[in-house]
């Protein structure tokens, strides 16, 4: 028995080495990140970057400094709900990874059985046997390898691999957006409550105007019409009051919702208090590929769809299969553990593909389409994004020129409104010229609210753009 056990395990370790030899057939290509020219020209800016560091290295700790915008941060990218559905969709692809690792290992099943037949006594079998009832018991083990000749399991691996980074970098660019939706409504509620402060302001200074434009009436300087127009211009303001009481409670449900709470009032700062310190750095394109977590997902999604083509492929050539059993056999329970019930069996093998209705060369063209498909989707991803950072760069040198006006505009429109008033009162102008000037000094003074609001905004969106806030 030992005699014929070891020339099974000979048997074995040489169809096991020739198994290993072959492997050196490798024949599926290696993935080569594809040269399209046009990387270098994503960003449409008169100043070209030189340098490849961008602001997308930064932390988002470093860039925002108010500590209420700091802990909102935090606390969403530990409650938001995207995120944790995005972190269970990177668990289930490292479990698939993990199982590919395993395909180069073979597979071991174990069975016991205990078998009870009853034959006829008139057929074939029955006729001869004294006893027609048979007992049979096994304890047994099956193991089945399949050498990698051709690279299928080895790109499979790799394919499985190249899934699980992309949903890493589908949580990474989840991140990224968390992060900018969470600033980019902060900062929104922050110019709320400033313009609602500027309106409250105003409200003070109308309702004071009315007593006095009806003093003037009383004293025969102006008319009704002038006290009606102040009355609007009042009312006017209080209905501004609400609609700005109302958009503060949205854009507070909307942050609520981002940092995974139930509606509530949110402690905050103020608008004039933000400043945002770190350099305004774009780098070069090509920092897009390593800073942008969407195009890192989609050159993954390429990779894998190109070791994917790589399995369909070698489905052409023929496979090596070894199928080991051995175990205990005995028809009598008592004798199942001699060694005498020992047995073995050894199989090995190469499967060719002969006609199977064309099967595996509809599953290598459709592999083929997919890969050509993801292929696309990378260059699409890569435009997307150089057109995001263009446009960002953009708004946020629009927003920088455009202040300088808006105070302008405000510190003459204020000067505007109390010469207005003053006239007015001296009989000089009449009471047009100071609605006229009021109402101009509120909108703009609303405007340089909502154009500080513009310049944070567009380098939260800039910072996102260049594929900042996951790190």
């Amino acid at each position: 028995m030992n005699i014929v056990f070891h020339t099974f395990l000979k048997k074995s370790l040489l169809l096991l080495l020739v198994g290993l030899l072959l492997q050196g057939c490798f024949v599926a290509k290696d993935y080569s990140r594809p040269d399209w020219e046009a990387t270098a020209h994503l960003f449409r800016t008169d100043q070209l970057s030189m340098d490849s560091l961008s602001m997308a290295t930064v932390s988002w700790k470093t860039l925002f400094t108010d500590p209420y915008l700091q802990q909102y941060i935090s606390e969403g990218l530990q409650q938001n709900l995207d995120i944790r559905m995005a972190l269970q969709r990177m668990l289930a692809a490292e479990a698939y990874a993990k199982q590919g690792r395993a395909g180069y290992w073979p597979a071991v099943q174990g069975t016991a059985t205990a078998t009870h037949q009853e034959l006829s006594k008139n057929g074939q079998f029955g006729s001869f046997l004294a006893n027609t009832s048979v007992e049979q018991f096994e304890l047994s083990a099956t193991l089945s390898w399949e050498a990698d000749i051709w690279g299928k399991i080895r790109s499979n691996k790799r394919a499985n691999e190249a899934g699980y980074l992309q949903t890493v970098a589908a949580h990474q660019a989840v991140k990224t957006q968390l992060v900018a939706a969470i600033a980019t409504t902060y900062y929104q509620l922050l110019a709320l409550d400033a313009q609602l402060d500027v309106t409250r302001k105003t409200l003070v200074t109308r309702d004071s105007s009315v007593t006095t434009i009806k003093a003037l009436k009383d004293a025969g300087q102006v008319t009704q019409v002038a006290v009606d127009q102040n009355i609007a211009l009042y009312n006017n303001a209080k209905a501004l009051e609400v609609d700005l009481g109302a958009a503060i409670f949205r854009a507070e449900n909307t942050l609520n919702l981002l940092l995974g709470r139930y509606p509530q009032e949110l402690a905050r700062g103020s608008l004039e208090g933000q400043t945002l310190e770190t350099e305004i750095q774009w780098g070069v394109p090509a920092t897009l590929l390593s800073n942008r977590p969407d195009v890192m997902a989609s050159e993954y999604g390429l990779i894998q769809a190109f070791e994917l083509t790589n399995v369909a492929r070698s489905r052409y050539y023929p496979s090596l299969t070894l199928t080991a059993t051995g175990g205990l056999q005995s028809l009598e329970l008592d004798k199942l553990l001699e060694a005498n019930s020992l047995f073995a069996n050894l199989i090995g093998g190469l499967t060719e593909p002969l006609f199977n209705r064309r099967a595996i060369r509809t599953q290598h063209e459709v592999a083929k389409a997919q890969q050509e498909e993801a292929l696309l989707q990378f260059k699409k991803s890569l435009l997307v994004a150089g057109n995001e950072v263009s446009n960002a760069l953009f708004a946020y040198q629009a927003a920088s020129q455009k202040m300088q006006y808006r105070n302008r505009e405000v510190e003459a429109l204020r000067k505007a409104e109390a010469n207005s008033e003053e006239l007015l009162k001296n009989g000089y102008a009449t009471y047009l010229d100071l609605l006229t000037a009021r109402q101009s000094a509120l909108s703009a003074e609303l405007n340089v609210i909502d154009n500080k609001l513009q310049q944070l905004v567009s380098v939260v969106t800039l910072y996102e753009a260049l594929g900042g806030g996951w790190r």
